[in-house]
């Protein structure tokens, strides 16, 4: 480029130095060149001045030619319009000669398609929301054909129509009354979507024909969906032995009779988890109290049962054994046996009252949540019934769902009171029983004890009586 440079520089100084030299060729150099110069002009523009006028003349016949043509052409459109309008109302007038024959030929045929279109639009109901549309897809679109054609005078519906509408009827009887195995798309939890094998109870219930969960059939969307949340265990386990049973063997399956509606209920009601949390910190405080009193009688029972057996060990034997309270008494008794009734009495009364505490122990405490744990109960309904209230004066007694499962919340605390309270009860009656029964062998065993040293103390006496 830059070799090129000095090139470009003298073409452009070549080209100023002819433009230069033709405007001084130019230039008159008289009056006479001057006057001859202007006629000149003066005829240049004369002859280009009539030369316009001349193409200006032309022009407007051009444009009058072209306002003939589409004046012309108006009038022939609108001679073609009147001809239109005139076959157009000649049309109408047809059709509606036609109309009036097809509506008198139809006769009683029109009645006929509307009762087929209402019997239609009736059945499509029925299917959309049966669960057999799993096994017999698109059967709604082909009723809303029918409704479609029943309902218009464009196309009426055929014989063959008829005869379907009727065998989907008839297929939807059969197949209430049959249990299948089949194919279809399943909706799982986390939304993804599988094929999968399904046991179709007839038009009432679904199960996966693999693990028995329930599955329910959703007409929007036209798929079967698992439920977000499977009933009871129980249910569950036998719709699994349902599915895995041999063909022809009877199996117990829980049927849901109203197609959905009362699985519906049993999912959402709460599971005991779910009621232990309604009764909120108080609820815990009930159950861990609870859990405390079933250890407390479990020891108990536990060492009052060992203690039992000890006992009764030890009154089979002549020697004491200090491992159990009748053999510590026995103790006493022997390392006391040469001093007078009185003395001994109170030595083995103490001896049975040290032992009494220990098999006393922790009965109190049992007894005390047996009393405490319905007070807690109680505590936790006057503070639930209290939020009840308080929501009903935030937002009304409008809803009585509001009011019913404050109220159902509140009772928990109450439920789990009374559920704590009557057992332990029960097993401080028991362990208490135990306890009373070993201090009355003890008290038994020491007055056996005081009277048989009294008879021999008296024998003693009397043998001695006489010596003196």
């Amino acid at each position: 480029m830059k070799a090129m440079r000095p090139v470009y520089l003298l073409l452009c100084w070549a080209l100023a130095a002819t433009v230069v030299q033709a405007a001084e060729s130019d230039r008159a150099t008289s009056l006479e060149q001057l006057l001859e110069r202007v006629e000149q002009g003066m005829t240049r523009d004369r002859a280009l001045y009539q030369q316009r006028i001349n193409e200006f003349r032309s022009q407007v016949e051009a444009q009058e030619q072209l306002l003939n043509d589409a004046q012309a052409r108006r009038t022939a459109l609108e001679q073609e319009s009147e001809v239109k309008e005139g076959e157009f109302r000649a049309n109408e007038e047809r059709i509606t000669e036609l109309e009036e024959k097809l509506n008198e030929s139809l006769g009683e045929l029109r009645e006929l398609f509307g009762v087929v279109q209402q019997v239609a639009a009736d059945t499509k109901a029925v299917l959309g929301a049966s669960v057999t549309s799993s096994q017999y897809p698109g059967r709604e679109d082909f009723l809303d054909a029918l409704i479609s054609k029943a309902g218009s005078n464009d196309r009426l519906p055929a014989i063959s129509d008829l005869e379907r509408l009727w065998f989907e009827e008839q297929r939807e009887m059969v197949a209430t009354g049959r249990t299948l195995t089949y194919s279809a798309e399943v909706v799982s939890r986390g939304g993804e979507r599988t094929t999968a094998d399904v046991v179709r109870v007839g038009a009432f219930n679904v199960v996966r024909a693999d693990d028995g969960r329930y599955l329910t059939w959703e007409d929007e969307t036209n798929r079967l969906v698992e439920l977000v949340r499977q009933p009871a265990a129980r249910y569950v386990d036998t719709a699994e032995g349902y599915v895995s049973a041999p063909t022809g063997e009877r199996a117990d399956f829980w049927l849901d009779p109203s197609r959905g509606a009362l699985l519906s209920l049993l999912i959402r009601a709460p599971d005991l988890r779910e009621r232990i949390d309604q009764g909120g910190v108080v609820g815990y405080i009930i159950l861990a109290l609870g859990v405390v009193a079933l250890l407390l009688a479990l020891e108990r029972l536990v060492y009052l049962a060992v203690v039992s057996a000890r006992v009764h060990r030890q009154m089979r034997q002549a020697e004491p054994d200090t491992g159990n309270p009748l053999g510590r008494v026995l103790a006493v008794y022997a390392k006391n046996r040469s001093e007078d009734n009185e003395t001994l009495e109170l030595k083995v009364g103490e001896a049975v009252l040290s032992e009494t505490p220990r098999l006393t122990r922790f009965l109190p405490l049992l007894k005390i949540i047996s009393v405490v744990a319905p007070l807690l109960g109680l505590l936790g309904t006057v503070t639930g019934m209290i939020n009840t209230f308080q929501a009903m004066t935030l937002f009304g007694t409008g809803d009585p769902k509001l009011m019913a499962g404050g109220i159902s919340q509140a009772l928990v605390t109450t439920v789990l009171g009374l559920a704590v309270a009557i057992p332990a009860v029960l097993l401080h009656t028991l362990v208490n029983g135990r306890s009373r029964a070993l201090s009355q062998v003890l008290e038994r065993q020491a007055i056996g004890l005081i009277a048989e040293h009294s008879e021999r103390d008296a024998a003693t006496q009397t043998h001695h009586a006489p010596a003196a």
